[in-house]
């Protein structure tokens, strides 16, 4: 889910990030699965902790996008961020906050469900270029981990 609210940012010209994402809450409703299907019933309620948990992602992002930003592209070698695809670049914020600023979530995990989201969501391309990227900037921000 924060995926897809995060995918969304780029069309989100002005406004607050809390009408985007009241918008996106109000417009859409996934299943509560791992691949969180879209549902044509928007009347269903969403698990409050799955919505707090998108929220908390897409709020980390949002607060620290300069500085993901920057390490996004001083580790996508020959890539702009605004020549990346959406997706890609979507995959690579959510991931990058999470090993920055989530030490609680082991960095294979990120890099490994950033993967899968590439496998999902991206093109043939994207697995391998997120692992890439990820790999590079979990061994210097998490210097340790290894």
């Amino acid at each position: 889910m924060a995926l897809k609210i995060l995918f969304s940012l780029a069309d989100h010209e002005g406004g607050s990030l809390e009408k985007l994402l009241d918008d996106f809450w109000q417009s859409f409703r996934f299943r509560n699965d791992i691949l969180g299907e879209a549902m044509e019933d928007t009347s269903q309620p969403l698990a409050p902790e799955i919505k707090k948990f998108a929220e908390h992602l897409v709020n980390g992002v949002a607060e620290h996008l300069e500085e993901i930003d920057g390490l996004v592209n001083s580790y996508a070698t020959n890539w702009a961020l605004d020549r990346m695809a959406r997706v890609d670049l979507a995959i690579l914020r959510l991931a990058a906050f999470e090993l920055l600023h989530c030490p609680d979530v082991p960095h294979n995990v990120v890099i490994n469900e950033a993967i899968e989201l590439g496998k999902r969501f991206g093109t043939e391309e994207t697995p391998p270029f997120i692992n890439g990227v990820l790999d590079h900037l979990s061994r210097t921000s998490r210097p340790t981990a290894s």
